[in-house]
């Protein structure tokens, strides 16, 4: 199993909680990115949103790949996984920029494109924002194109979307970056599954990833055979000293406060996804459905659930808590070396956050 974490550009992951003192600045990122490169962590993912989905819209947000350039020139051994929507960008742009901080990381960089959900951030944002099973055409002709202007000079594509000839993107990274992507819906999975190498979820349930794991994995054999080779679940992480104060603290975060402006963008996920699965809005709490696993309780049953999850196929947790530069080292320290014990070498050292 390998641990990875939400990078927090919105200040926080909680929609209930105002202040989680995490405030959104790099000198924040900065400190938990040397903290868990550090811990040993394997990954951090870097969300792309313009507006802030879990304090409202009007809160402040950082830009992912500014953050990720910063963050691979202040650590050593993180996977810096950005997120990318294609309607935001062009294919000949970001594979230049790709190469570049490929360089700066050491080729640490991979790249996890997500189909956009949120229509008022493309309005804001002059995004392009094609009906649902439109925007995975959009995003398989985006990989195709990055694929292309790494391996080929000069490179041509006539697509839908993306048309363009002879461009040159030089120098190209010297290992191709690894493509992440996520999706529920028939077309989504079926898309992914042809474009992509790693395989991300939201949030489930033991049963949930048992059945999307082998769907999943089944379709990537038919297509390129050979399944995933990571299928990666987000997950909030509450680890206590007794499974009662984990309750406790579950129960705090999760206290709905109706005129939360992290609601605000609540319909307008459930609108415009084709989710498997219903969402309440305890549970949107937290995002990605990062509850749903129910990783709550002492490190020991918090272990045991996370050996469930291997079993199930998953082979990468993408961590959400709060305050992130508290759990982390806890998690690093009480939690990890359970799941490790004998399969691997949990690498806990002692490094504190920045007064």
């Amino acid at each position: 199993m390998k641990f990875g974490y939400w990078t927090p550009v919105y200040g926080g992951f909680l929609r209930n909680v105002e202040d989680e003192g995490m405030p959104a600045t790099w000198d924040y990122i900065r400190q938990v990115s040397t903290l868990a490169d550090g811990l040993g962590f394997d990954l951090t993912l870097v969300p792309e949103l313009y507006l802030n989905d879990r304090k409202g819209p009007e809160a402040p947000s950082l830009e992912a790949w500014s953050l990720a350039t910063a963050i691979a020139a202040v650590t050593d051994r993180l996977e810096i996984l950005t997120a990318i929507r294609p309607g935001y960008h062009n294919p000949q742009v970001t594979a230049k920029r790709l190469s570049t901080l490929a360089d700066i990381s050491s080729d640490r960089v991979s790249l996890n494109v997500v189909a956009a959900w949120w229509a008022e951030e493309a309005k804001q944002f002059g995004g392009v924002f094609p009906s649902h099973d439109d925007r995975y055409v959009h995003c398989t002709e985006f990989v195709d194109a990055l694929r292309g202007l790494w391996t080929q000079t000069p490179y041509s594509q006539h697509g839908e979307y993306f048309d363009f000839t002879g461009t040159v993107v030089e120098p190209k990274p010297a290992r191709l970056p690894r493509i992440y992507a996520g999706g529920e819906s028939e077309g989504g999975r079926e898309a992914i599954a042809r474009f992509a190498d790693s395989y991300v979820t939201h949030g489930g349930t033991v049963a949930e990833l048992t059945e999307k794991t082998a769907d999943v994995n089944a379709r990537r054999q038919r297509l390129q055979g050979a399944p995933f080779d990571t299928i990666g679940m987000s997950a909030y992480v509450i680890i206590r000293d007794t499974e009662a104060q984990a309750r406790a603290e579950l129960e705090r975060i999760t206290t709905i406060d109706p005129h939360s402006p992290g609601y605000a963008s609540f319909e307008e996920f459930t609108k415009h996804s084709k989710l498997d699965v219903e969402v309440s809005a305890r549970e949107y709490s937290v995002g990605t459905r990062a509850l749903r696993p129910e990783l709550v309780g002492t490190a020991e049953q918090v272990a045991e659930k996370i050996r469930a999850y291997e079993a199930a196929g998953v082979n990468l947790l993408l961590i959400q808590a709060s305050p992130l530069h508290e759990e982390l080292e806890r998690i690093a320290t009480d939690l990890i070396p359970l799941i490790r014990d004998g399969s691997g070498e949990a690498v806990v050292d002692s490094v504190q956050m920045e007064a």
